[in-house]
This record gives structure tokens, sequence and C-alpha cells, in this order.
């Protein structure tokens, strides 16, 4: 049997499986399993076994639920709310000054949490009332929490980036370095467009009202001091990766101690907030390994029977030269982003393409920036952004998912024109990396 009929069967069993509702995770381990029997007899699951128990033993795999049980545990500690009244005083004279509080807030919660699910239901319960009540339009109060709940996949510390430094055996520590500047980029076009926007349509964001305006410094500075324990936390955990203090899992449980300390701090412990916040980090991340799991096990027979090889020849042999095939990479995962999650694109994907990128010449750590940006643009990516379906589970009566969906545009081009810059210039991803401490 030819690899490229192998490499059509592959496709039409999963997409057959996945069409009868079976979840990815287990789509993926029964592909693997049949086309591991069918292809190398029984002795063939063995390669199954083999690859499950090598991922089981990976000690940086310990850092996801931590950094998970980190962002439970700061959401509990109601640190979003802080972030968000503080922001707001301080961007209040700005046109969409609420907007753009939520952007900020998004912001410094992904320095804390790197949980995009998290950050957009809190800003749908905490900062969409306030703007709906103020008569801000829906356009701009959906859109700005979308987007920059979406931030939380680029900025560190981005449980994204390291599934991806997992999988592409490159440094979670580099990974990290590199989202922190593109992120900020990102944050500030954002802010940007709603400055801009608001001032071309006042109607769109109404002005604070002279009660809002007339708060003291005083009173501003007040509200920053629940904000300096969780920025201590997060500056611990990054900067301690920065200076090659600790490894991401140590710095991750650094994190952990940080979290349940800040939530103490704010008057918010309870030993019921820190058994559901474990809970729901035993759901995420039973969810999050069984698909790493699934995904690897399919990777790992695919290529025994020579079809990433294939693909690889077929994409280093395309007349477009290497940055050709850097944007059609870029293409290919816009695409799928539009019908498969994050963890499902990049498990099948990133064994196939790092390796082609590679033989090219570039640096692996600067594609998985631009990785993540594509999975920023594909949660909100319709008809299954996941962004839109979390918003609109807290969202009131009357708001649809076409209103959400409809918001989002004006920021997913912004998304896709900050993806164009970093590819044009790798160094807006790079050079935060390579000043790091070795």
């Amino acid at each position: 049997m030819s690899i490229e009929l192998i490499s059509f069967l592959f496709v039409a069993v999963f997409v057959v499986i996945l069409l009868t509702g079976l979840p990815l995770a287990f789509a993926t381990g029964a592909v693997a399993v049949f086309f591991a029997v069918v292809l190398f007899g029984w002795p063939g699951l063995t390669l199954i076994v083999g690859r499950v128990f090598t991922l089981m033993g990976n000690y940086v795999l310990v850092s996801v639920p931590l950094f998970i049980f980190m962002a439970c545990v700061l959401e509990r500690a109601g640190i979003a709310e802080a972030i968000f009244r503080a922001a707001h005083v301080w961007s209040g004279r700005m046109p969409g000054g609420l907007a753009v509080a939520v952007i900020i807030s998004c912001a410094l919660m992904a320095a804390m949490v790197g949980v995009i699910g998290a950050e957009i239901v809190t800003m749908g319960v905490v900062a969409l009332p306030a703007m709906l009540a103020r008569g801000y339009k829906k356009e701009l109060a959906l859109g700005c929490i979308c987007a920059g709940g979406g931030l939380a996949t680029l900025i560190p510390p981005s449980v994204v980036f390291i599934m991806y430094g997992l999988t592409a055996g490159v440094s979670i520590g580099q990974l990290y370095m590199a989202g922190v500047i593109p992120g900020l980029m990102l944050a500030a076009m954002y802010i940007a467009y709603i400055i801009v926007r608001c001032r071309q349509r006042p109607d769109f964001a109404p002005p604070a009202s002279e009660a809002e305006l007339a708060i003291p410094l005083r009173a501003k500075v007040a509200l920053l001091k629940e904000l300096i324990l969780p920025g201590l936390v997060a500056f611990s955990v990054l900067g301690s990766l920065y200076l090659g203090w600790a490894t991401p899992t140590e710095a991750a449980g650094v994190g952990v101690l940080g979290a349940v300390v800040a939530m103490w701090w704010n008057g918010k412990f309870g030993w019921d907030k820190l058994r559901k916040a474990a809970e729901d980090t035993a759901k995420v991340t039973v969810m999050l390994y069984w698909l790493f799991f699934g995904s690897s096990a399919l990777i790992g027979v695919y290529t025994l029977a020579g079809g990433t090889k294939l693909i690889q020849d077929a994409l280093a042999g395309l007349p477009v030269g290497p940055l050709g095939v850097v944007v059609l990479i870029q293409i290919v995962w816009i695409i799928l982003g539009c019908f498969i999650d994050w963890i499902g694109i990049l498990l099948l994907t990133a064994p196939i393409f790092v390796p082609v990128v590679l033989a090219l010449g570039f640096d692996p750590v600067w594609m998985g920036v631009l990785f993540c940006m594509n999975m920023q643009i594909s949660y909100i990516s319709p008809p299954f952004g996941p962004a839109a379906f979390y918003l609109k589970g807290v969202t009131p009566a009357g708001i649809t998912l076409g209103d959400i969906f409809g918001s989002i545009w004006p920021y997913m081009g912004l998304q896709v024109i900050a993806l164009g810059l970093v590819v044009a210039f790798p160094q807006i991803a790079l050079w935060l990396p390579n000043t790091m401490m070795k």
C-alpha cells in the first residue's frame, strides 16, 4: 500500500470518526490503534503504549496542572475585579475608557493566569454589564472582551506555549519570553483601535461621568494596592524563567504558592475555594492529557508509516521559497482553527511542520510564537470560535452568538496584521529570548 493511499485513508477515517461525535482525544486514539494493527499487526500497539509512557514520564508536563491551578486560585482571589477597577479609574478619561480597561485587565490577567476561558468569563461577568449600562454599543463591548481574553494564548504563562514546547522540543522559558513583546504589541493595537474608533464614533462609547472623572489621585493609587501581590507573583514566575533561576515546573510551583498567599492577602481564602480550584484543574488537565496522548499516538503511527516524511518533502519542494512555505503553514493553521481546537492542531501538525521549518533554517521559537498567534485567531474564528461560546454563557438575554461573532472582525483583522508583522520581522519575537540568562 502506497504512503499516498495511507495518508488519504488516515484523513478519511479520522473525519468519519469525528463526524460520529466522538471526542477528539478518543478519535485520534481510535485511528492510531486501528492503523497500528492494520499496518504493523498486533505488535504495532507497543508503539502506542511506548509513546504514552514516554509522555507520562516527561517532568515538564507537571507544570501544566500547576499553572492551571495557579489560574484557578487567582480567579477565586478576586484579582480580576481588582484589576478591572484599577484599570478603569486610570483609563476613564480616554475615549472608550471601559473597553480600554478591559484590554489592560486582560493583558494583566494573562500574565497571571494564562487560561483564556477564565479571562473571558470573568470579564463577561464584571465588565460587560458595566459597559452596556453606560450605553456602550454591543459591537464594542463584546468584541473587546473576546479579543482581550485571547491575549492569554500569547502572554506567558500560556499553557499553549508549554504544550508547543513539549511537542516541538523547544525551551519553554524561551517561548515564554518570545511571547511577551508580540502580546503587548497586540494589546496596544487593540487599545489604539478602540480609541480611534470611539473618537470617530462618539456614540460607540459615551464619556465617563463627572463623578468618575473626579476620583482623586490618592484613591486611584489606593486601588493599585490590591494588585501588588498578584503582580509580584507574575513577576516572580517570569523573572525566574528569564534569569534562568528556575525551570518552568519550578516556576509554576512558586506561582501556585504565591497565588494561595494572594488569595489569603485579599481576604478571599477558603478551603472550599481551593477544593473547587483543584477540581477544575483536574478536569482541564485530564482533558489536555488525553488529547496529548491520543494525538501523539496518531502521529507516531503515521510517522512510522512514512507519512510525515512525505508531507515534509512535499512542503520543502514547493516552488514558493522558504518564506512562502511559512506563509502556507500559517494559512493551514488558520483554516484548521475554524474547525479544530488548538491542542488538536498542535499535536497533529507540529511534528510535521517543525522539522520543515528547521530544515529551512528558521527558528522554532519564532514558529512557536506564530503558532500561538494563529491560535488567537482561531479562538474568535466562526463557526466554532471558543471565545464566543465562553462569552455567550454569561451574556444578558437578547445578545446572540451572531452579535458576538459580528463584533470580532476588526480585532481579527488586527490579529492578522500583527501575525504578518512577526512573520516579516522575526526579531519582534526573538529579541527578548536572545537576551535571556543562559
